[in-house]
C-alpha cells in the first residue's frame, strides 16, 4: 500500500514539468500555424517568447519580424532589433532583417545603409560569404549580392574565389559580357570548371554572344598560357558550325600539349555529321600524317576520311568520272597496303557501293562481296550486311533469284531482329519492282508493325500505294511502269526514269498516280541537289493533290529541304506546323510537332 501511495505522490509532483515540456513543444506547431492563418498577433506572441527562450534560432526571430511587419509595428519590431544587435553585433544577417524592416516601411535610404553594414561586417570566410550572398539573391538583389561577392574575394584576397557565383549573377542581371569574363576567371582559377563553363555558356549564349566570348578569348590566349581557353574558343567555333577555325585551334592544342589526337578525332566526327567534309578529311589526315601507323586513331582516321572523300564526292550526285577514278584508286591502294580481311571490311563495303551505284560497274561490286562472304573471322553482323548489299547488286544486275536467296537467308537467321527486317522488307520491295504486287503487299502488312519506325513507315506507304493504285484497276500496266521508274532511281539512272515517268504521264493522263510522279520527280531533283526544283514539286502536289496519301510526304519532305538545305526556317516552321494541324493523322506528325517546337525556341526534355 506504501508503495503504491509513493508512485502515485511522485506522479503528481511530476505532472506540471510533463505538461510544461509538452506545451513547449507544441507551441512551434502551434506558432507557425496562426502564422499562416494570418493570425499575426497571435504568432508575434508566441514567436517572441521562443525567440527569447532560444536567441541561437533566426528561424523563431525572423518569423516574428515578418509578424510585427504585417501588423506594421514597425517600432516595436525595431526594438526587437537593436536588443538582438546588442547581444549579436557580429551577425550580420541582423542587418539584413533590419535593412528589409526598413525597406518595408518605404525608408530606401536607410535600409540601404544596413544593407551596407551588413556586407561591411560580413566574415573573411566561404560560407559566411555565400550565406549573404544567397540570401540577397533569394531577395532579388543581385547588385547586393555582386557587391558581397567582390568584398569577399578582397577579404580571402583571392579576385577569383567568387568569379563562377559572379558569373551566374550577370547572367541573371542579363549582362552577357560581365558574365563572359566571370566565366572565364572562373575557369583560370580551376581548370576542372570547363565543362561546367561550358554548359553555362551553350545554355544562355545567344548566336550573337559568341562573338563577345571569342574576342574575350582570344585577348586572354595572348596573356596567358591556358589550354582551357584555347579549348574553349574551338569548343565555341564548334557552336557556330565554323569547323575550319575550331581546326586551327584544336591542331595548336594538341601540338602544344603533345596529345594523340583524339580532340581532332572528335572534330572530325562532328565536322563529318554536319557535311563539312573538307574540314573533316584535313582532321582526318592530320592524325594520318602527324602521329603515325601506332597511334590508336590512325586506322580508324585513314578509313574515315575515305567515308568522307566518297560522300563528298557522291551525296550531291555532282561529280565526274575523273572524281570517281580517284576516288577508287585511293580504295585499291589502301585495300592494297592492308589487305581484304576483317578488319578492312567496312572498306571494301565502301568500294562494292562505289563500283555499284556510281561507276556502274555491278561485276566488280558483286566480286568484291562475293569474295567477303568467303572470309574467315567475319562476325555474323558484317556478314549479314555483306549479304544484303549484294542482293541490292544482284537486284540491280537483274538476277532476281539470287538477290531473294540472299535476302531470305538474312531474314531467316535475323528473324526478330532490325537487320532481318530490313531484309524482309527488302525482299518484298524486290517483288513490288518486279510486278508481284500482291504477295508484295502481304509482306509489306506485316512489316507494319517493325520494331524499326523507319521499316514501318516505309512498309506502310507501300502498302497503301499498292492498294490505292492496283486494287481498283483492271490492268497493272501503270503501276509497273512506276515501280519501273522506281527501280531506275534506285540504279542512279535518273533520266531513265524520268522518261519512264513521262510515258506514264502521256499513257495514263487520268490516273491517280499522278502526285506520285510528281512526288518521284522531287525525290531525283533532291538527289541532284536542285533543291528549289524539288521544293516546287512538292508544293505542286500539296496545292494540287492535297487530299492523296502523298501530301503530308510532300509536306514533310519540303519542310526538311527549307530546314537543312534552304536555309529559310520561318517557312520550314510553318510547313511543320501546318502537317500536325491539317495532317493529324499522319506518320510525320509527331515528329513535325517536335521540329516546329524546336525551331519556334521552345526549351525540350
Amino acid at each position: 500500500m506504501r508503495l503504491r501511495l509513493l508512485i502515485f505522490l511522485t506522479a503528481v509532483c511530476l505532472l506540471p514539468g510533463i505538461y510544461s515540456t509538452e506545451l513547449k513543444a507544441q507551441d512551434p506547431n502551434l506558432a507557425n500555424q496562426y502564422f499562416m492563418d494570418g493570425e499575426y498577433e497571435k504568432a508575434a506572441s508566441l514567436y517572441g517568447q521562443l525567440s527569447e527562450q532560444d536567441e541561437e534560432n533566426e528561424y523563431f526571430f525572423n518569423r516574428l519580424m515578418e509578424s510585427l511587419l504585417n501588423l506594421e509595428k514597425y517600432e516595436e519590431g525595431e526594438k526587437f532589433i537593436k536588443k538582438r544587435l546588442r547581444k549579436m553585433p557580429e551577425n550580420v544577417m541582423l542587418y539584413v532583417t533590419y535593412g528589409n524592416f526598413y525597406e518595408r516601411q518605404e525608408k530606401e535610404e536607410e535600409a540601404a545603409q544596413q544593407y551596407e553594414k551588413a556586407i561591411g561586417k560580413m566574415a573573411s570566410d566561404y560560407a559566411s560569404v555565400t550565406r549573404l550572398a544567397n540570401t540577397f539573391v533569394n531577395n532579388s538583389k543581385f547588385d547586393l549580392a555582386v557587391k558581397t561577392y567582390e568584398r569577399g574575394a578582397s577579404l580571402m584576397r583571392d579576385p577569383n574565389r567568387f568569379a563562377y557565383n559572379l558569373g551566374d549573377l550577370y547572367q541573371r542581371k542579363g549582362e552577357t559580357d560581365k558574365m563572359v569574363n566571370c566565366y572565364l576567371n572562373a575557369l583560370s582559377a580551376d581548370p576542372g570548371k570547363l565543362a561546367a563553363v561550358q554548359t553555362r555558356m551553350a545554355r544562355f549564349l545567344a548566336p550573337s554572344d559568341f562573338a563577345s566570348l571569342q574576342a574575350q578569348l582570344y585577348e586572354r590566349i595572348q596573356k596567358e598560357e591556358n589550354p582551357d581557353f584555347v579549348e574553349l574558343l574551338a569548343w565555341s567555333f564548334v557552336q557556330r558550325k565554323d569547323f575550319k577555325s575550331a581546326l586551327r585551334q584544336y591542331k595548336a592544342l594538341d601540338q602544344r600539349l603533345g596529345e594523340n589526337g583524339q580532340r581532332l578525332f572528335k572534330l572530325a566526327e562532328e565536322a563529318a555529321d554536319a557535311r563539312d567534309y573538307d574540314v573533316a578529311i584535313s582532321a582526318y589526315d592530320y592524325i594520318v600524317a602527324e602521329k603515325g601507323h601506332l597511334n590508336p586513331f590512325f586506322f580508324d582516321s585513314k578509313q574515315a576520311a575515305m567515308e568522307c572523300r566518297r560522300r563528298k564526292i557522291t551525296e550531291g550526285f555532282a561529280y565526274t568520272p575523273t572524281d570517281l577514278q580517284i576516288l577508287e584508286t585511293e580504295y585499291e591502294n589502301f585495300l592494297a597496303q592492308y589487305g581484304k580481311g576483317r578488319q578492312t571490311s567496312s572498306i571494301i563495303l565502301q568500294l562494292a557501293d562505289l563500283e555499284a551505284y556510281y561507276i556502274n560497274n555491278l561485276p566488280k561490286a558483286i566480286e568484291l562481296l562475293e569474295g567477303m562472304k568467303l572470309m574467315h573471322g567475319l562476325d555474323r553482323y558484317t556478314l549479314a550486311r555483306t549479304k544484303i548489299n549484294l542482293a541490292d547488286f544482284y537486284m540491280m544486275s537483274g538476277d532476281i533469284w539470287e538477290s531473294t536467296l540472299l535476302f531470305s537467308q538474312v531474314d531467316k537467321e535475323f528473324k526478330e531482329e532490325q537487320i532481318g527486317q530490313e531484309a524482309r522488307f527488302k525482299n518484298a520491295r524486290l517483288s513490288y519492282f518486279n510486278g508481284d504486287f500482291q504477295w508484295a503487299q502481304a509482306q509489306f502488312d506485316v512489316l507494319k508493325a517493325s520494331t524499326s519506325k523507319l521499316i514501318a513507315n516505309d512498309a506502310l506507304d507501300l502498302s497503301v500505294f499498292i492498294m490505292d493504285n492496283l486494287n481498283l484497276d483492271t490492268t497493272s500496266e501503270a503501276i509497273s511502269l512506276y515501280s519501273g521508274a522506281e527501280m531506275m532511281v534506285f540504279q542512279n539512272r535518273f533520266e531513265d526514269a524520268f522518261l519512264k515517268l513521262d510515258t506514264l504521264r502521256r499513257d495514263f493522263p487520268e490516273h491517280s498516280l499522278q502526285d506520285d510522279i510528281l512526288f518521284l520527280e522531287a525525290q531525283i531533283y533532291e538527289k541532284k541537289r536542285d533543291y528549289a526544283k524539288a521544293a516546287a514539286l512538292y508544293l505542286d502536289i500539296v496545292e494540287k493533290y492535297p487530299q492523296e496519301i502523298r501530301a503530308d510526304n510532300a509536306l514533310y519532305a519540303m519542310a526538311q529541304l527549307y530546314e537543312n538545305k534552304l536555309s529559310d526556317l520561318e517557312k520550314a516552321q510553318t510547313l511543320y506546323e501546318k502537317i500536325f494541324i491539317d495532317y493529324s493523322g499522319s506518320v510525320f506528325a509527331v515528329d513535325a510537332r517536335k521540329r516546329y517546337r524546336i525551331l519556334r525556341g521552345d526549351k525540350m526534355q
